[in-house]
């Protein structure tokens, strides 16, 4: 069937299309149907099925024979070092680590926060988890320990599983020191602690809590797979909140098994055997969804990458790993690849590698702005594909489904809806926006399987934070349009949308048109404080390398371009050049610590920034054009 077909499918009779991608999941005992609405709005999805996602994504490649097909390639460009663990293997290391986990308390339902950098290890820790029924919850190697401890408060976790250390180009990172102090600080504590010790650096173990991870499994019997319910939560991830508290978001087994399932192939054309690649990190949710669970699930090959896009050694450093490994298919942010095309602007180092495997380059994260991607069509020569959702949906709300049919690609936009996400644009009072105009975008109820059914221990915030403003829909928290082709345009967050004189602009709007000025790398539009006007914008440049234009040059060249391309509406007069934007390790722009910087209020350090000190030069750059104002 063709994409419009499946699509209507989809929603018209949910339980049809579901239950059929279902039958490609191995279950211990099928679910009756596929959808249960008795809870709304807390919907469930194959609730009375019984299934394991270890044995889905390990065992059953296993008992087809294909054992000795690579199952994870590790590539650290740090330790210079590159290996790969086959499906076998794989196995037998999940059901020893879930074996020792066994013998020491942990059971169906337990919690276990994991705490490690990207080695092969932290899948295992994730997918040792799954065997027992016990859920995991993934903590970014390397997070401030006081973000650590209200984790820990939150899930209140059996155990913890962390490394001795993370590598970052130049530095150890200690994460012992950071889990010692965090356990210090939450009111709840750990049965106890298994560390990885790595060679870069052995921890201190505590006597009577830590155990090292060799020494935990010696001796102990493997682990059988455990059958847990449908609904039965595979994990909690925790996502930043607007009052500063994470939300943890919930991911049901069954919907989480047969929708990523779907997507490998469906929208990332990948078969068993094929080799996918997710530059991301097992922190966030694209390394839950695209590094660990979906290419595991398909029997594809996934690549574990502890490196940079730029900088471990140079710009040449993403190709190079496509080129050694045969990746097929490739998914990144979109700050990733405007890294490596700042470095790279002519794309010369491109040249340097055979990418003859590569099929497809999928983007996500951030919006793509559409300079970035005609600057990877012309370089690397295949589809580059924008594609869009959350943490909360836990894979992709639009996109261009490969699998199924390549649909035309419209720059700037992440294609059509997914199946089960029936998208609307609303004004605020809720009512639905014609095509073209701008509003927030809203999906209707129920969301398809493998999206959040609520938050961890807080339903009332589950509610409050996505189903209260419109009723009847999932609030996306994103803003934008829908065009007469259906084509879905993600232009912004709804705070970042600014009022400018009683016009609403889209902040993404703006970074397009200063995007395609060519010295500029990267950017940020933000909305700050104006007497005369409610929000005047503000822009960021981040100029490309090498280049050795006068710095208020390039500035009154954007100013002119939004003018003529967006309008004087836009009151577009302002700009900054820095050197660099403060961002979370996830690649995301923060904005709204930028706004608060520029208004002169007072904010609380973002958990997930990359490196804090970017937020002094950001300051200092705004003080040079007047920022806050008196």
């Amino acid at each position: 069937m063709a994409y419009a077909s499946l699509y209507k499918w989809s929603l018209e009779d949910p339980n049809g299309f579901w239950m059929k991608a279902a039958e490609q999941i191995d279950w211990v005992s099928p679910p009756s149907k596929a959808l249960f609405d008795e809870k709304e709005p807390f919907y469930e999805w194959f609730a009375d099925g019984q299934v394991n996602a270890c044995w889905n994504a390990v065992d059953r490649h296993v008992e087809a024979g294909r054992g000795k097909q690579i199952a994870i390639v590790h590539e650290s460009p740090i330790t210079h070092s590159s290996k790969g663990i086959t499906y076998a293997e794989l196995q037998a290391r999940v059901a020893s680590l879930a074996g020792a986990l066994r013998a020491k308390g942990v059971e169906k339902g337990d919690r276990v926060i994991i705490y490690m950098p990207m080695i092969p290890e932290a899948l295992e820790a994730m997918l040792a988890c799954a065997r027992l029924g016990a859920i995991h919850s993934v903590v970014f190697g390397g997070f401030a320990a006081h973000e650590l401890a209200v984790r820990i408060d939150d899930c209140t976790p059996k155990a913890i599983i962390a490394a001795s250390c993370g590598l970052e180009p130049s530095r150890v990172v200690h994460y012992k020191p950071l889990l010692d102090q965090a356990i210090e600080e939450a009111s709840h504590k750990p049965d106890f602690c298994v560390i990885f010790q790595r060679e870069q650096e052995v921890a201190k173990l505590i006597e009577g809590r830590d155990v090292a991870w060799h020494t935990f499994q010696y001796g102990v019997e493997p682990a059988e797979c455990v059958p847990v319910e449908g609904n039965h939560p595979a994990y909690i991830l925790y996502t930043s909140g607007t009052t500063g508290q994470p939300k943890g978001v919930v991911r049901a087994t069954g919907g989480h098994l047969v929708a990523l399932n779907w997507t490998m192939k469906a929208i990332y054309d990948i078969d068993a055997g094929d080799v996918f690649w997710a530059a991301s990190d097992v922190g966030w949710v694209v390394g839950h969804s695209y590094i660990c669970y979906g290419p595991l699930i398909a029997g594809a090959t996934t690549i574990v990458y502890e490196g940079k896009p730029v900088g471990t050694p140079d710009a040449g450093a993403f190709w190079r790993v496509m080129q050694n490994h045969k990746v097929k298919t490739f998914f990144t942010a979109p700050t990733a690849l405007r890294a490596i095309k700042r470095e790279d602007p002519q794309g010369a180092l491109i040249q340097d590698y055979n990418l003859r495997n590569l099929k497809a380059l999928f983007l996500a994260g951030e919006r793509a702005d559409p300079d970035t991607i005609v600057w990877a069509q012309k370089n690397v020569g295949v589809p580059v594909i924008d594609h869009w959702w959350q943490t909360e949906s836990g894979w992709a709300m639009a996109a261009n489904p490969l699998g199924i049919e390549a649909l035309p690609v419209k720059i700037g936009s992440p294609s059509l809806p997914m199946p089960g996400y029936d998208v609307r644009v609303l004004d605020e009072g809720g009512h639905q926006l014609e095509a073209g105009q701008l509003g927030a975008i809203a999906i209707k109820l129920p969301l398809p399987p493998g999206t959040l059914p609520t938050l961890w221990n807080a339903q009332d915030r589950f509610v409050k934070s996505y189903l209260t403003h419109f009723p009847g829909y999932y609030e996306t928290g994103d803003a934008g349009y829908i065009d007469e082709d259906g084509y879905i345009y993600i232009m912004a967050r709804t705070d970042d949308v600014i009022n400018v004189a009683g016009h609403r602009l889209s902040t993404g709007a703006m970074e397009e048109v200063l995007a395609s000025h060519e010295d500029v790398a990267e950017c940020a539009v933000i909305g700050v404080t104006d007497a005369l006007k409610g929000q005047s914008p503000l822009g960021f440049l981040c100029l490309n390398k090498g280049s050795n234009r006068a710095a208020e040059d390039v500035v009154k060249e954007c100013v002119k371009l939004v003018r003529e391309k967006i309008g004087p509406v836009a009151d577009f007069k302002r700009a900054c050049v820095v050197d660099r934007l403060p961002k979370t390790r996830s690649g995301k722009i923060l904005r709204g610590t930028m706004v608060k910087i520029a208004d002169g209020q007072e904010f609380k350090m973002p958990a997930t920034i990359d490196d804090p000190a970017i937020l002094d030069e950001i300051r200092v750059a705004l003080e040079a054009v007047g920022y806050p104002r008196a």
